[in-house]
Formats: C-alpha cells, structure tokens, sequence
C-alpha cells in the first residue's frame, strides 16, 4: 500500500498498530498522519505521504488548507492562554514555540468494542507530549478524560463533543512550562461497536525549549 507510514510515522497506519503502556493488543483505530512538509534532511519529518489525486481529487489541498486553519485556532488559544499567566499575549508567537511550530495531523478511525480491564482500547491511557491538541470530532460517545491521575483507582469521564467546537487537551509542555497551572490531560478512547471519527492537530515548538521555563517568571493566574 503506497500511503503506508514511513519511519517518521506519517501516512497511514492500520489497526493494532500502536501500542501504548498497559494494553494487551494494539489500538483498535486506524490513521492517516499528515506532518509539516520538510525535504529528507529535516530531522523531524520528511515529505508527507499523499494518496493518489487520481483516487482522491482535491484531498491534499483539503488537508492543508485544514491543516493551516486549525494551526491559527491553536495561536489563538495560545494568546488568551498567555493572559491567563499574566503575561503578554503574544509570549507563544516566538519562533521557538508557536511562531514556528512543529504540528502533526492525524485523521483517526475508530472501531471495535473495548474493555479496559483486558487491556482493549479504541486508544490507550495517555498525554499528548506537546503544547496542546486541537480534537474535532463526531457525534459518537468515546473520548474519556481522566482529571487526577494520582487517584487510585482512577476516574474517568466522558468528553461531550459539542457540534461546532473543538476540544482542547493541554500537553506535558504546556504543564511544564506554566508550573503546573495548566495540567496536562490523561485521556483514552474507549470503542462502543460504532465507528468514530476525529481529527486531531498536535501543536509544539520547533525545538524543545528548554532554557525557559515559567519557572523563571512569577504568576497570577486570571479568572477569565
């Protein structure tokens, strides 16, 4: 199959193909990985696997064109995301965090039938690593949420998706770089026999950048 992921993981990965800690088998979902276009020298992705325009007319130019509309959302977010810190609104525009990003985009199939006491998930317990994601998604019931992580046993909640909105998860960056004013979220998919779809950007700088941390800076947090 031509659009299989390639070693930076962009293109398409089947089900069961990823694996995360505490699981059994593989996550019942299937993907396509879109990243940023980069020549084979760029250490962090190559150029982005497309299907054949003859079989999907339009599609890459779809794609991007999401791709930059939803990364505009994300800076977006991150400017009332700065207030909230106390700091200037345009903190994240720098070009080694939002004003040159890495973002990653992933269209996401889910289905099967999950049981987390085997181990079974749509998509295993997990943070998202980076800055934060952007998730729109459809109608069907699946995203859970996970508030202490700490608390044993643990306690999940269902994520309602709202027609028209995006849902927001904060990254392990993001809690880094703001002392843990912003938390990142623990979150899984659990599968319920319907097929689900999502798409989701992942956002975080170009380098990991870190030499400055919130913890060099004093905060008060601002009820907004």
């Amino acid at each position: 199959m031509k659009v299989l992921k390639n070693e930076k993981h962009q293109g398409y990965s089947p089900v069961l193909s990823q694996i995360s800690d505490n699981q059994i088998h593989g996550d019942y979902k299937e993907s396509f990985f879109i990243g940023i276009e980069g020549s084979n020298d760029t250490p962090f992705c190559r150029a982005n696997i497309w299907p054949n325009p003859d079989v999907l007319s339009g599609w890459q130019a779809t794609m991007e064109k999401y791709h930059q509309e939803a990364l505009r959302v994300c800076k977006a977010i991150a400017r009332v995301l700065a207030l909230a810190l106390n700091v200037d609104g345009d903190y994240f525009d720098t070009p080694e965090m939002l004003g040159n990003p890495l973002t990653f985009m992933r269209l996401l199939h889910y289905e099967g039938m999950s049981d987390p006491s085997k181990g079974i998930y749509g998509c295993g317990p997990h943070s998202d690593f980076g800055m934060m994601t952007l998730l729109g998604t459809d109608s069907v019931m699946g995203l859970q949420i996970c508030k202490d992580r700490d608390v044993k046993p643990r306690k999940w909640e269902y994520i309602l998706s709202i027609k028209g909105a995006y849902i927001v998860n904060i990254g392990d960056l993001l809690e880094r770089w703001s002392n843990g004013i912003f938390k990142s979220t623990l979150h899984r998919v659990l599968g319920n026999g319907q097929d689900r779809y999502s798409i989701s950007l992942l956002a975080k700088p170009i380098r990991v950048y870190l030499h400055k941390f919130f913890r060099h800076v004093h905060f008060s947090v601002r009820l907004l």
